[in-house]
Order: C-alpha cells, then structure tokens, then sequence
C-alpha cells in the first residue's frame, strides 16, 4: 500500500534525509498514528511519540512533531522522561534481591503453625446455614498471643495473612458478627472445647444437634439462581395455606466421622420429635458404630425443640435415650445469639442449602433426594429419613417429674451444661 504523505511532512522527510538522518519506514509511522491517535489522549499520544524517537535516532522529534502536529519541545520532553525512566529501572533491576535472598515466609520456616492455627479455628469458627460464608469469633492480636504460647511466636499481620490465604474473610468476620454478649459466652465456648476434645480423645460419640429452617413443599419460587436453559416456572403465591405441608428437617451430625442424618417431619418442631430423630439415630447408626460406649455428647443451640429450658426436652432425653438404652447424655446448649458457632450448621445444613439453590421443592420426595446428595470435598455423606408423625403441642411436665430426673447440672453455666444418667430400675 503506498501512502502519499502531505507536503509539509514530505519537505520534512527530505530535509532530514539531506541533513544525514536516518529516517526509515516513514510510511509506517504514519499509518500507526493514524490508526491510534483516535484512541489515545494528548498526553499518551505524546507518550507514543516520544518512543517513536527513541527507536528513529537523530531527527526524529522533528519528524514526529511534522507527522503528529505536536510541538517538538514536548515530544522531547518526555523522551527525556522515558530516558530517566529506563535508567531508573535498570538500576533498580541491578539493585534486587538475588533470587532466594530475603526473610522467608511465616510457614516455610515454620511448617507446623498453619496446622497449629487450623486446629485453633476449629473451636472459632462460625458459618451462615444458607451460604458458605465463614468467620472467627477472636481477633487476629488474640490469635497471635495464643500462637507464641504454644510456641509460634507471630505478629497480628501474619495471623491475618494466613487467615486470608485459609478463606477467612474480615468483612465477613465484622458485618455477621453475632449480636451482645453473653457475661459467660467466652466460658461457654471454652467448656465446649474442652468436652468435645475429650469426648473424641476417649473415642465417644459428639454429635451436633438442630433443626433447619423450615421449608414449604410446593410448586414455588426457591432461594438462589442455578444453571439452565430456561427458568423454571413456579407459581406466583407463597402462602403456607397453599403449600403441600410444612417441612421440618431435623438434623444429626457426626462430628467424628463427617456424617449427617436429616429426618424431615410435617408436624411441629417439639421436644418429641427432636428425641425421637435421637432415638432412631441411635438404634441404627449410633450405636453400632460406637459399640463400647456409654456416654454421649450432644452440642446444640438454646431454644426451639431441643431448648437448654425446657423441661420436656429433657423428660424425653431422660425416658427413650437414658432409661432405653443405659446411656449417659451429656448436654451442652451455646450461648444465646451465638448458633451459628454449632458445626451442624456450617458444616451440615450450609451444603444443604446449597445443593437445592434455585430448586423448587415440589415434594418431600424431592426435597429427600437432595438432602441425600448433598457432598463435600470433605467427604461428607448425609443420610435422610421421612417421618410423618403428628407430634402434640403444649406438654406439661411436672415438678415432681422433673425432680425425678437423673439430672446432675455442670459446675460451669449449670443452665447450658448438664448430664442426664440412667435410671436404676424400680
């Protein structure tokens, strides 16, 4: 393609080529300013100017302010500046690191503090049930001064790090962060560490306990988005009168062995229900997988079917799981507002609500079918049941029943802490 250069530039070229500059590729040059000086802004077609001089030689400003219309002295310039530049980088490239020099990282001079940090989180940890979001309840100064007492001495900066590398988030740690604390939450969390550290050391069974959020089975609109050519069409009401029933999943996780065992009712969420979900855990998977043992820890939050406080919950621990079975139930409920720190949440119903995001749930069967392929990477399995059993509202339970309780409340928060033993037999 031959390029006619207008006389101005042409008078240019050849006053350059007769002083003795070497000038080559001219048509070139033109063509790649007419081609980009539509996209660039005065200052960077001044950049690209200025580069064009440093790779002609002598001349070339004059040449590019002719083939540009930008003054000579500002092209100058800023090959001056792009001279001052390459200088610079070239020392600093003289000046760096030789490769391996330095401080090495945190955890490559100490391979087992990620470990030591990660079995520390294992008590701190908290999770939303609907999503995968995670945080700690201590700050990163009070992990790192529980780092350096087992011998891991690191600052706050690299606890942080480390954190972040593990998929902890701040923001996430800062905007779900429970509500007022409890006088006794800090005591609670630390009694909980402890039991469930020797409950597994002596190879017990510790299962986490509650009740998911209730679901109506139906043809209607579901939470999250999922993957597909053509939206799913629901109904446009979402009234409970509407719906098949009301499901209530109840769900048992297997702290020790990553298992989870969903029973979905169509009652209430009562003290019955939740023990009988116990009783049928226990008969089948329960205790053939702990043969030998006695004893039993149960993590669960403070309210709902399984309350620290309420009396048929225990009278019904006490009966069907105690008495039945010779079994000796202990009993640890968290702190008020603090729910989302029971495992059974994070690691249990989060996946749940996951794997049926965006998935009307139209019958129990369905809703069955994705509790039960419900997976982790971890290894989880989840197991579900259906129970339609109609469980009565509004038991009472006596004085004189509760005072017969083989009931033996903890030294530490009595309230949230207690154990329930086998009765001998009248």
């Amino acid at each position: 393609m031959h390029v006619e250069f207008p006389a101005s530039q042409t008078a240019a070229i050849r006053q350059l080529e007769r002083g003795g500059a070497i000038v080559t590729n001219h048509s070139d040059i033109l063509k790649r300013w007419r081609v980009l000086s539509p996209y660039l802004d005065r200052r960077q077609q001044a950049c690209w100017a200025a580069a064009e001089t440093l790779v002609i030689g002598p001349g070339g400003c004059l040449l590019l302010a002719s083939v540009t219309g930008i003054a000579a002295s500002t092209i100058s310039a800023q090959r001056c500046q792009m001279r001052l530049t390459e200088a610079a980088q070239a020392g600093s490239l003289i000046r760096s690191r030789a490769l391996g020099s330095g401080r090495k990282l945190t955890e490559v001079s100490d391979p087992d503090i990620e470990r030591v940090l990660q079995q520390m989180l294992s008590e701190e940890t908290a999770g939303d049930p609907m999503n995968l979001q995670r945080w700690v309840r201590s700050s990163t100064r009070n992990l790192s001064k529980r780092l350096a007492e087992q011998g891991h001495p690191v600052c706050y900066r690299t606890v942080a790090r480390l954190l972040h590398k593990m998929g902890y988030s701040l923001q996430a740690a800062k905007r779900r962060q429970a509500g007022a604390e409890h006088p006794d939450r800090d005591r609670q969390f630390k009694h909980i560490a402890l039991l469930k550290a020797k409950f597994l050391g002596e190879g017990l069974p510790v299962i986490s306990i509650d009740t998911k959020k209730k679901e109506l089975i139906g043809n209607y609109r579901p939470e999250g988005k999922s993957w597909r050519r053509q939206p799913i069409e629901v109904e446009d009401s979402f009234f409970a009168s509407y719906a098949k029933c009301i499901a209530v999943p109840f769900g048992i996780y297997d702290v020790a062995k990553n298992v989870g065992y969903v029973t979905v009712g169509t009652s209430g969420n009562t003290a019955e229900f939740a023990v009988n979900c116990l009783v049928n855990w226990w008969k089948h998977h329960g205790r053939s997988a702990y043969t030998p043992a006695d004893r039993l820890l149960i993590l669960a939050d403070g309210g709902g079917g399984n309350g620290y406080n309420l009396r048929t919950w225990k009278m019904d621990l006490q009966e069907k799981i105690c008495d039945a079975f010779g079994l000796s139930v202990t009993l640890c409920h968290y702190p008020p507002a603090c729910s989302k720190w029971n495992p059974i949440e994070y690691r249990l119903f989060s996946h749940i609500s996951l794997n049926w995001a965006g998935q009307p749930l139209r019958n129990l069967d369905v809703m069955l079918a994705f509790i039960r392929g419900t997976t982790t990477t971890a290894g989880l399995k989840v197991e579900a049941y259906r129970d339609e059993q109609i469980y009565r509202n509004g038991r009472k339970v006596t004085e004189a029943q509760l005072r017969g309780l083989a009931l033996s409340e903890d030294d530490i928060c009595p309230r949230w802490n207690y154990t329930l033993a086998p009765r001998l037999t009248r």
